[in-house]
């Protein structure tokens, strides 16, 4: 990636930086921990918990030209904030560009978050124009609904809200519902590789006509592939439903995901789903999970809510999606925000 870190206006008493790694990652897991009371981040979400130093690290590795593409802010020396940009197509041939900020709360209410927000704005319009995307590309940023300043910092820029998520939880894995019908014909049973693809398509084909989804490739379901507690529907050699569920550590408990549930249309509303979920949450059990995590779209026409909530999830935190058209890109005219 061309370009290079670009500092924003200067801020009186505020340093603009790239994150250098080492003792970095670990300063921006305390700005994450600084922040939790205020906003109220719930540390076991499989959203957007309390990530320690490894993990923070992680994600910055996994950033496209991480030293351009994020942003941190020092004041006398420690580090009080951070930025991060990642960008994906979506099913609709939109690209979008999602901005995420972290700021400890003594700074805010001081321009500091704007001046992030700034740094971010003006970063995503060059790759933008780098990248080719003019005609399709938009702001995105992400807030809890427990994040009320930042929430309000981005519908004062101009955003507006397009999608949320609710996560669920769990709390123990050692007491599920009894039973679990499965419909005449149809058998569960583990995915081995051979139904990796099956899998997959199952899964793409339930998002075919969801807006503000991710374009998901079979090679970018390989590469997080992780089998162990995942679990199929077949009637006859056809698939017709998965879970796809994983075991992640949270501190020193383990915390089964259910990460993907889907069922083909065909075979909707006859039991199927319950059967699969359940199916999956024992196998997560099995593997040692104490406690389980999902989330869901808050406009989902299947009604999930009420079966999810019939296995013994609550809901817990909410995840809010926050668009804004790129204008003022000079010589492209303005893009147009896709949508279905």
């Amino acid at each position: 990636m061309s370009g290079g870190f670009a500092s924003p206006e200067p801020l009186p008493g505020y340093l603009f930086r790239p994150c250098a790694g080492g003792d970095d990652h670990g300063a921006m897991a305390a700005v994450r921990r600084g922040c939790a009371a205020r906003d109220r981040i719930d540390a076991r979400s499989v959203v957007e918990g309390l990530p320690t130093a490894a993990e923070i690290a992680d994600s910055c590795a996994a950033l496209t030209s991480a030293s351009d593409n994020q942003v941190l802010v020092e004041h006398d020396g420690d580090v009080v904030g951070y930025t991060s940009i990642t960008w994906w197509e979506e099913q609709d041939g939109t690209w979008l560009y999602l901005h995420r900020g972290h700021l400890l709360p003594g700074h805010r209410g001081r321009g500091v978050g704007s001046a992030m927000l700034d740094w971010a704005e003006t970063r995503i319009r060059r790759l933008v124009r780098e990248h080719g995307t003019t005609r399709t590309a938009v702001f995105g940023a992400n807030a809890t609904a427990h994040e009320l300043e930042a929430t309000a910092l981005l519908l004062d820029a101009g955003y507006r809200r397009v999608f949320s998520l609710v996560e669920l939880d769990l709390p123990d894995l050692r007491h599920l519902p009894g039973g679990r019908r499965v419909p005449g014909g149809i058998r569960l049973g583990a995915v081995g590789p051979d139904s990796f693809h099956a899998a997959w398509r199952t899964v793409v084909d339930a998002y075919a006509d969801a807006d503000f989804t991710e374009r998901w490739t079979f090679e970018g379901f390989l590469a997080t592939a992780d089998p162990a507690c995942w679990r199929g529907a077949w009637a006859g050699d056809r698939m017709v439903g998965v879970a796809l569920c994983s075991v992640r550590r949270r501190d020193q408990a383990a915390v089964g995901e259910v990460e993907e549930l889907s069922v083909r249309a065909g075979s909707r509303r006859q039991g199927l789903g319950r059967a699969l979920l359940l199916d999956g949450l024992r196998c997560l059990r099995e593997h040692g999970a104490e406690t389980a995590r999902l989330y869901t779209g808050t406009s989902n026409p299947y009604r999930s809510y009420d079966l999810y909530e019939s296995a013994g999830f609550r809901r817990q935190t909410e995840h809010v999606r926050y668009r804004k058209p790129i204008d003022h890109l000079p010589g492209s005219g303005q893009p147009r925000e896709v949508r279905r």
